[in-house]
């Protein structure tokens, strides 16, 4: 892991595209803007957990019964 100090204002590079840039500091929150392609996905670390949770659990439905399940709902009157 590397460690930074910046102050409000100073930015760090990742790479030559993304620039996150430190904008505010209250008490224990730092709020940071990060400026990068619209082809890059930023998400906040917890919601990103979840979402790769929720990835690999989709990945183990099976189609087959995924299909036979939604067959059989649409023959239930």
């Amino acid at each position: 892991m590397l460690i930074l100090s910046r102050k409000i204002g100073e930015s760090l590079m990742i790479g030559k595209d993304i620039e996150i840039v430190v904008t505010e500091v209250n008490g224990d929150k730092v709020r940071l803007g990060i400026i990068a392609p619209k082809n890059v996905e930023i998400y906040r670390k917890e919601l990103y957990l979840t979402i790769e949770s929720n990835r690999q659990a989709a990945d183990k439905v099976d189609s087959n019964n995924l299909l036979e399940f939604i067959n059989s709902l649409k023959h239930t009157d």
